[in-house]
């Protein structure tokens, strides 16, 4: 019997979901054309239904935005942006790009909002990428007395792409919190340009906006890029902006992990970004609760270069998530999600409060956004990495974090990152923070690292059964898409 003919069985018609019917008879097709494809999706449904997810960039999307994927848009060629494609024939995906584009724009309240990039890195490209064509590139040719790039002979152009390349940029470091592609060595975006990190201050683990300005000042970087990927703390943006404008920076947000916040407002005034960034790029997961994707927002100033993504950085768009990006960011447009966002930082703090209690060291003592960073060297003698294998075996999903100036490295680390948005869309509050803070403390307390490994670990049995049952008795108060009657 088919997923879909046991729902009809089970499910009475006045309490069946249209979400649901659709979902099932998706997976019952799937699984006709390939059911080794068909059970993964079902066994990661398992999964995550069967442990707790605490990644701080992971949520849960809505059955809508994951249905309105999986379609014939996605067999659509569109480059190019709407009204101005390269293809014929891109007359609806215009209507859904500009949708997109629209819903965005009204929920940040930016200029404007680019909504192809295929994820967080690839809207970072074209950010960098339209920011040194506005700054460098476009000047140059005019300086040149050319119309186009088109028009300079290949010495010119030569000359024009080594100044591309010799502009500097500075974000925070992997090390104190940053992402990689905000100057990581092992990152094309230090290849592209010269990388300058700047770092927390190494006792509080906070950014110093007057160190961080001398720096600025001695650096003179084009580009200023301001967030986080690991930094439990609020950003003061205007204090950025003035940073920036000391040395005629171009300032660039990326407000991956936090967009939800601001879409929610819980961040507002100096806190939103969007009043006081030239460029700002975020994803659509994450705390934002769309699909798997990125999107870039930005001052009128840079709307025409960056509508130029696609060919500068980016291969062609893709409809099918443009869609979902448009749903999502309706979705995210309601009170309800404004509710959602203040919940998730409630529940973070919430989660802080009970580690502490328990004297569990947490990076800058605390948090004020969607996660927190434990320091499991300090707590448990642990790395990181044994910390993150304890906890996955126990039920819980999280991932292993470095910690500012973290002497294990950025593959076993001392830390684990811990975020609330999964849970809180579970539909969880303090309580439940409060009763994840004890079993988390008790397990890492009863875990013993293998004598000559960093990753090896032996935990005690009966602690490990008492904190699956306890999980397991959890998370059936909160299920993951009850609307899918699927075992």
């Amino acid at each position: 019997m088919s997923h879909l003919e046991k729902y009809f069985h089970k499910v009475p018609k006045e309490k069946r979901s249209s979400a649901a019917i659709a979902y099932m008879a998706a997976l019952d097709h799937i699984g006709t054309e390939n059911p080794l494809i068909a059970d993964a999706i079902l066994k990661e449904l398992k999964d995550q239904r069967t442990h707790l997810k605490l990644i701080a960039s992971e949520n849960f999307s809505s059955l809508a935005v994951q249905l309105s994927m999986g379609n014939l848009l996605t067999d659509k060629y569109a480059e190019g942006y709407a009204h101005h494609r390269f293809y014929a024939g891109c007359d609806n995906i215009d209507t859904i790009e500009e949708a997109a584009t629209n819903e965005a724009k009204a929920l940040f309240g930016a200029d404007h909002a680019y909504v192809q990039p295929h994820s967080g890195a690839d809207a970072n490209l074209v950010a960098y990428w339209s920011i040194l064509v506005y700054r460098v590139q476009n000047k140059e040719v005019e300086r040149l007395g050319k119309k186009s790039i088109d028009e300079l002979t290949p010495e010119e152009y030569e000359k024009v792409r080594q100044l591309l390349l010799s502009q500097k940029v500075m974000g925070l470091s992997l090390n104190s919190g940053g992402h990689l592609t905000h100057g990581y060595r092992h990152n094309v975006s230090s290849k592209m340009m010269q990388s300058v990190p700047y770092d927390v201050d190494v006792k509080t683990g906070l950014i110093d906006y007057a160190a961080l300005g001398a720096q600025v000042k001695q650096e003179k970087p084009a580009i200023l890029v301001v967030g986080y990927s690991a930094y439990p703390r609020l950003i003061d943006f205007a204090k950025m902006r003035a940073i920036a404008d000391s040395v005629g920076a171009t300032l660039l947000v990326d407000m991956a992990h936090f967009s939800g916040l601001v879409a929610g407002k819980v961040m507002q005034g100096n806190y939103n970004p969007i009043p006081f960034a030239d460029v700002v790029t975020t994803t659509t997961h994450k705390t934002l609760r769309g699909p798997r994707g990125g999107m870039v927002l930005c001052t009128n100033a840079y709307k025409e270069v960056i509508d130029k993504g696609c060919p500068l950085v980016l291969g062609g768009p893709l409809p099918h998530v443009m869609a979902a990006k448009a749903i999502a960011f309706k979705e995210a447009n309601t009170l309800g999600f404004v509710e959602y966002a203040h919940q998730i930082v409630k529940n973070s703090q919430a989660l802080a409060e009970g580690l502490c209690k328990k004297n569990v060291v947490l990076t800058t003592n605390g948090t004020d956004n969607h996660l927190l960073v434990m320091d499991v060297a300090k707590s448990f003698g642990l790395t990181g990495r044994q910390a993150e294998n304890a906890l996955r075996e126990a039920g819980f999903t999280v991932n292993r974090n470095s910690i500012p100036f973290d002497i294990n490295g950025p593959w076993y680390t001392s830390g684990i990152r811990i975020g609330t948005p999964a849970v809180t869309t579970l539909g969880m509050k303090e309580a439940e923070m409060g009763e994840i803070a004890e079993m988390i403390v008790e397990l890492l307390e009863n875990v013993k690292p293998e004598e000559g490994s960093r990753a090896k670990i032996k935990i005690h049995p009966e602690t490990l059964e008492k904190i699956n049952q306890r999980i397991e008795a959890l998370l059936l108060k909160f299920p993951l898409y009850p609307e899918l009657d699927i075992q």
